[in-house]
């Protein structure tokens, strides 16, 4: 009777630690799974974040006052330029726009790097 109760303790053992180590892998895969949904929502956030800095970047908080009913009328207002509704096209419009954004990056880069622009 003795060999019979250690074997059947040794088969409970062998059976706790093979249902331990199924759920430290179903948690392993569930983590991986939230990871990537995870990794997906910070790199929105991040995206979004970069979005709110350009428009503090811009001066537009400080000189609306940090109304953001008069901002969100504001990108309204592009937007509907940006969709033919305005008075110049669209691509004008852009290149425009995106000139004198890559003029403010230039000029802040040399403004940290101590050179004075023309």
């Amino acid at each position: 009777m003795p060999a019979l109760r250690r074997l059947i303790l040794r088969t409970q053992h062998a059976w706790r630690r093979s249902s331990q180590a199924i759920a430290r892998v179903e948690a392993a895969q569930a983590r991986g799974d939230r990871r990537d949904w995870a990794a997906e929502r910070r790199a929105r956030t991040r995206h979004l974040i970069e979005l709110g800095g350009l428009i503090h970047k811009a001066g537009l908080v400080e000189l609306l006052e940090d109304d953001r009913a008069t901002l969100l009328g504001l990108l309204l207002v592009a937007a509907g330029q940006l969709r033919d509704n305005g008075d110049e096209p669209p691509d004008v419009l852009r290149a425009r726009w995106r000139h004198a954004g890559l003029r403010a990056f230039q000029d802040e880069r040399e403004a940290a790097e101590g050179v004075v622009s023309p």
